[in-house]
């Protein structure tokens, strides 16, 4: 079971145009709106690929009433948690003629102290030994304390194993206490600035650094160059497939997804590893964030190639 705090979700709107001209109007020839932020892509992507979860957004406004409609449509379980700020708004648009991308993603919304506390009494009810809990993106401004502590203490209070996509000051003040983290993924520009390494530092480097801090499994993406993965069994060094999609926002997210789903399964971390780097590259073929074809997503798993480093 995955259990996933999203404590800054967003509505994400996806546009696909046939050029981008900065003050021109432009007419999409696609739309899709999916329930946002990076917690709630890792969870979509996780559903669909076959995994029991449950998500704790903190949701507000008519905007926040659209985003738990939409988890309800993606059949993602949630117990949304109600704030009075409204729901925060993410655009990208897609230009067909030249494959750039441009996003347009509002702050995360301020969370009280008394919304934080809601979120991790409901977190500590869903989740049950052996479960994940999973947290993604930057921590939200307000409430009581290090927010990542908190999650960290919880997760062992409850015998769960925690699972964390995030970066900056709140990453670098949990590394710097040694706190254990039972999976902590990250690209390799994070994990530079988490290390205070140079951009062009070995994978492995930044890999065995982060290890040496929280003392469990570590994963390092570094785009098209794939990704290095390492717990107490090994390395696994991760080349992608010749596939490449044009639609990468929420690739990210949906690695994380698909790597937890295979965890939970009880898959070793080198097979693990070639589910999320396929899902990671399904999400890319199609607009929208973590909207995958599970299917694609396993055929692709099927060409990546992971061998021991």
């Amino acid at each position: 079971m995955i259990v996933v705090a999203a404590f800054s979700p967003a509505l994400d709107t996806a546009y696909v145009v046939d050029d981008l001209v900065l003050g021109r109007p432009h007419r999409p020839s696609l739309v899709r709106r999916v329930a946002g932020g990076k917690a709630l892509n890792m969870a979509r992507a996780a559903s669909a690929l076959g995994a029991e979860v449950r998500a704790v957004p903190v949701l507000g406004g008519r905007v926040g009433d659209l985003v738990a409609e939409l988890l309800r449509a993606d059949g993602v379980l949630a117990v949304p948690v109600p704030d009075d700020a409204e729901t925060r708004v993410c655009v990208s648009v897609a230009s067909t003629a030249t494959g750039d991308l441009t996003e347009v993603y509002e702050h995360a919304v301020p969370v009280s102290e008394a919304v934080v506390d809601a979120v991790l009494g409901e977190l500590e009810s869903a989740l049950v030994p052996g479960a994940w809990l999973s947290a993604s993106g930057s921590m939200p401004p307000g409430g009581r304390g290090d927010l990542l502590t908190r999650l960290v203490d919880l997760a062992r209070t409850s015998s769960a194993r925690l699972a964390l996509d995030t970066h900056g000051e709140p990453l670098r003040r949990l590394l710097d206490a040694g706190t254990g983290v039972d999976l902590l993924k990250v690209n390799r520009e994070e994990a530079c600035a988490a290390l205070d390494q140079p951009a062009d530092a070995e994978l492995a480097t930044l890999v065995d650094g982060l290890r040496a801090r929280t003392h469990g499994t570590v994963v390092v993406t570094d785009g098209a160059a794939g990704c290095l993965g390492a717990d107490d069994h090994g390395r696994w060094r991760v080349a992608l497939p010749t596939t490449a999609g044009t639609h990468p926002v929420g690739s990210g997210d949906s690695f994380l997804g698909a790597l937890v789903a295979a965890l939970d399964e009880g898959r070793p971390l080198e097979q693990a590893l070639a589910a999320a780097t396929g899902a990671g590259a399904a999400n890319a073929e199609v607009p929208g964030a973590a909207v995958l074809d599970p299917a694609r997503a396993r055929q692709v798993a099927d060409l990546v190639r992971v061998e021991p480093a």
